[in-house]
Protein backbone atom coordinates (compact mmCIF):
# COMPACT_ATOMS: atom_id res chain seq x y z
CA UNK A 1 0.00 0.00 0.00
CA UNK A 2 1.37 3.38 -0.98
CA UNK A 3 -0.58 6.51 -0.14
CA UNK A 4 0.26 10.12 -0.83
CA UNK A 5 -1.04 13.46 0.36
CA UNK A 6 -0.45 16.77 -1.39
CA UNK A 7 0.56 18.49 1.84
CA UNK A 8 -2.09 21.21 1.47
CA UNK A 9 -3.72 20.43 4.79
CA UNK A 10 -2.92 18.37 7.89
CA UNK A 11 -3.67 14.68 7.60
CA UNK A 12 -5.46 13.24 10.62
CA UNK A 13 -5.13 9.59 11.41
CA UNK A 14 -8.87 9.07 11.43
CA UNK A 15 -8.68 5.29 11.69
CA UNK A 16 -6.06 5.25 14.45
CA UNK A 17 -7.47 4.68 17.93
CA UNK A 18 -5.38 5.90 20.80
CA UNK A 19 -5.51 6.36 24.54
CA UNK A 20 -3.63 8.64 26.90
CA UNK A 21 -1.98 7.46 30.08
CA UNK A 22 -1.99 9.45 33.31
CA UNK A 23 0.97 11.52 32.11
CA UNK A 24 -0.84 12.52 28.92
CA UNK A 25 1.30 10.32 26.68
CA UNK A 26 -0.42 8.90 23.64
CA UNK A 27 -0.25 5.18 22.91
CA UNK A 28 -2.05 3.39 20.12
CA UNK A 29 -4.32 0.65 21.39
CA UNK A 30 -3.08 -2.49 19.74
CA UNK A 31 -4.51 -5.95 19.69
CA UNK A 32 -2.23 -8.94 19.11
CA UNK A 33 -2.39 -8.61 15.31
CA UNK A 34 -2.43 -4.83 14.94
CA UNK A 35 0.75 -3.13 13.69
CA UNK A 36 2.79 -0.65 15.65
CA UNK A 37 2.27 2.97 14.61
CA UNK A 38 5.66 4.51 13.81
CA UNK A 39 6.28 7.98 12.35
CA UNK A 40 9.45 8.76 10.41
CA UNK A 41 10.60 12.38 10.50
CA UNK A 42 13.67 14.39 9.60
CA UNK A 43 14.83 17.26 7.41
CA UNK A 44 14.43 17.10 3.65
CA UNK A 45 17.12 15.04 1.88
CA UNK A 46 18.03 13.12 5.04
CA UNK A 47 17.02 9.85 3.36
CA UNK A 48 13.70 9.04 5.06
CA UNK A 49 11.95 7.60 2.03
CA UNK A 50 15.02 5.55 1.10
CA UNK A 51 14.96 4.14 4.65
CA UNK A 52 11.24 3.32 4.35
CA UNK A 53 11.49 1.39 1.09
CA UNK A 54 14.70 -0.38 2.07
CA UNK A 55 12.84 -1.65 5.15
CA UNK A 56 9.77 -2.53 3.07
CA UNK A 57 11.35 -4.22 0.05
CA UNK A 58 14.93 -4.91 1.24
CA UNK A 59 16.23 -3.20 -1.88
CA UNK A 60 17.20 0.29 -3.00
CA UNK A 61 14.35 2.27 -4.55
CA UNK A 62 14.92 5.54 -6.41
CA UNK A 63 12.84 8.20 -4.70
CA UNK A 64 11.73 11.79 -5.25
CA UNK A 65 11.23 14.47 -2.58
CA UNK A 66 8.13 13.68 -0.53
CA UNK A 67 5.39 16.29 -0.83
CA UNK A 68 3.02 15.11 1.89
CA UNK A 69 3.67 11.58 3.08
CA UNK A 70 4.34 7.97 2.18
CA UNK A 71 3.02 5.10 4.25
CA UNK A 72 3.85 1.41 4.20
CA UNK A 73 3.30 -1.60 6.40
CA UNK A 74 6.73 -3.02 7.21
CA UNK A 75 7.45 -6.42 8.73
CA UNK A 76 10.61 -6.43 10.82
CA UNK A 77 13.04 -9.32 10.52
CA UNK A 78 15.73 -8.88 13.14
CA UNK A 79 16.19 -9.93 16.78
CA UNK A 80 13.25 -9.75 19.19
CA UNK A 81 11.31 -7.65 16.67
CA UNK A 82 11.31 -10.42 14.05
CA UNK A 83 7.81 -10.80 12.61
CA UNK A 84 6.49 -7.58 14.18
CA UNK A 85 4.47 -5.43 11.79
CA UNK A 86 4.81 -1.63 11.75
CA UNK A 87 2.64 0.92 9.98
CA UNK A 88 5.29 3.50 9.10
CA UNK A 89 4.42 7.06 8.11
CA UNK A 90 7.21 8.88 6.26
CA UNK A 91 6.42 12.61 6.37
CA UNK A 92 7.97 15.23 4.12
CA UNK A 93 10.77 17.24 5.71
CA UNK A 94 10.60 20.48 3.77
CA UNK A 95 10.22 23.50 6.04
CA UNK A 96 6.67 24.23 4.86
CA UNK A 97 5.59 20.67 5.76
CA UNK A 98 7.10 20.44 9.24
CA UNK A 99 4.06 21.97 10.98
CA UNK A 100 2.21 18.83 9.85
CA UNK A 101 4.51 16.57 11.88
CA UNK A 102 2.31 17.13 14.92
CA UNK A 103 -0.68 15.51 13.21
CA UNK A 104 1.25 12.46 12.09
CA UNK A 105 3.10 11.87 15.36
CA UNK A 106 0.02 12.02 17.58
CA UNK A 107 -0.40 8.74 19.51
CA UNK A 108 2.65 7.19 17.89
CA UNK A 109 4.30 4.13 19.43
CA UNK A 110 7.72 5.36 18.37
CA UNK A 111 9.50 8.08 16.41
CA UNK A 112 12.21 7.42 13.83
CA UNK A 113 14.24 10.57 13.15
CA UNK A 114 16.55 10.36 10.15
CA UNK A 115 19.67 12.55 10.06
CA UNK A 116 22.14 13.15 7.24
CA UNK A 117 25.43 12.34 8.97
CA UNK A 118 27.43 14.24 6.34
CA UNK A 119 25.45 17.49 6.39
CA UNK A 120 26.95 18.94 9.58
CA UNK A 121 25.81 22.46 8.68
CA UNK A 122 22.14 21.48 9.10
CA UNK A 123 22.47 19.57 12.35
CA UNK A 124 21.47 22.60 14.41
CA UNK A 125 18.31 22.85 12.30
CA UNK A 126 17.71 19.12 12.72
CA UNK A 127 18.16 19.50 16.47
CA UNK A 128 15.66 22.37 16.71
CA UNK A 129 12.98 20.48 14.78
CA UNK A 130 13.56 17.29 16.77
CA UNK A 131 13.26 19.01 20.14
CA UNK A 132 10.14 20.82 18.94
CA UNK A 133 8.30 17.61 18.07
CA UNK A 134 9.46 15.57 21.07
CA UNK A 135 8.32 18.27 23.50
CA UNK A 136 4.73 18.09 22.31
CA UNK A 137 2.54 16.78 25.13
CA UNK A 138 1.36 13.84 23.02
CA UNK A 139 4.93 12.78 22.25
CA UNK A 140 6.63 13.10 25.62
CA UNK A 141 8.12 9.75 26.53
CA UNK A 142 7.70 8.29 23.05
CA UNK A 143 10.71 6.07 22.22
CA UNK A 144 13.06 7.73 19.74
CA UNK A 145 15.30 6.05 17.18
CA UNK A 146 17.86 8.33 15.51
CA UNK A 147 19.01 6.94 12.18
CA UNK A 148 22.45 8.45 11.53
CA UNK A 149 22.20 7.91 7.78
CA UNK A 150 24.85 8.04 5.02
CA UNK A 151 27.59 6.51 7.14
CA UNK A 152 29.13 5.15 3.92
CA UNK A 153 30.11 8.63 2.74
CA UNK A 154 33.41 10.39 3.51
CA UNK A 155 33.12 12.95 6.30
CA UNK A 156 30.13 11.33 7.98
CA UNK A 157 29.94 12.07 11.70
CA UNK A 158 29.98 9.07 14.09
CA UNK A 159 26.98 8.26 16.26
CA UNK A 160 28.54 9.81 19.38
CA UNK A 161 28.96 13.16 17.61
CA UNK A 162 25.40 13.01 16.27
CA UNK A 163 24.14 12.41 19.82
CA UNK A 164 25.99 15.49 21.09
CA UNK A 165 25.00 17.74 18.20
CA UNK A 166 21.33 16.84 18.62
CA UNK A 167 21.57 17.37 22.41
CA UNK A 168 19.64 14.18 23.05
CA UNK A 169 20.43 14.20 26.76
CA UNK A 170 18.47 17.44 27.04
CA UNK A 171 15.26 15.66 26.05
CA UNK A 172 14.68 14.74 29.70
CA UNK A 173 15.11 11.76 32.01
CA UNK A 174 12.00 9.99 30.68
CA UNK A 175 13.21 10.09 27.06
CA UNK A 176 14.34 6.71 25.73
CA UNK A 177 16.48 7.01 22.60
CA UNK A 178 19.03 5.14 20.53
CA UNK A 179 21.39 6.44 17.84
CA UNK A 180 21.92 3.92 15.04
CA UNK A 181 24.66 4.37 12.42
CA UNK A 182 23.20 3.33 9.08
CA UNK A 183 23.38 3.40 5.32
CA UNK A 184 19.88 3.34 3.84
CA UNK A 185 21.05 2.60 0.30
CA UNK A 186 22.48 -0.80 1.23
CA UNK A 187 20.42 -1.27 4.39
CA UNK A 188 23.22 -1.45 6.93
CA UNK A 189 22.01 -0.78 10.46
CA UNK A 190 18.32 -0.29 9.67
CA UNK A 191 16.91 -3.53 11.03
CA UNK A 192 19.21 -3.36 14.05
CA UNK A 193 17.87 0.12 14.73
CA UNK A 194 14.25 -0.98 14.40
CA UNK A 195 14.93 -3.85 16.80
CA UNK A 196 16.19 -1.28 19.34
CA UNK A 197 13.06 0.81 18.79
CA UNK A 198 10.84 -2.20 19.37
CA UNK A 199 12.72 -2.96 22.59
CA UNK A 200 12.20 0.61 23.82
CA UNK A 201 8.49 0.46 22.96
CA UNK A 202 8.11 -2.82 24.84
CA UNK A 203 9.89 -1.48 27.93
CA UNK A 204 7.76 1.66 27.92
CA UNK A 205 4.54 -0.34 27.81
CA UNK A 206 5.67 -2.53 30.68
CA UNK A 207 6.55 0.54 32.74
CA UNK A 208 3.15 2.11 32.07
CA UNK A 209 1.40 -1.10 33.10
CA UNK A 210 3.36 -1.14 36.33
CA UNK A 211 2.27 2.44 37.09
CA UNK A 212 -1.38 1.48 36.73
CA UNK A 213 -1.11 -1.36 39.26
Amino acid sequence: MREKNNGSRPFVLGNSRCVFDSMGNGLSTLGPFQPLHVVMLGLDSAGKTTVLYRLKFNEFVNTVPTIGFNTERVRLNNGAARGISCHVWDVGGQEKLRPLWKSYSRCTDGIVYVVDSVDAERLDEAKAELHKVTRLTENQGAPLLIIANKQDLPGSLPAADIEKRLALRELGPSAAYHVQPACAIIGDGLHEGMDKLYDMITKRRKALKQKKK
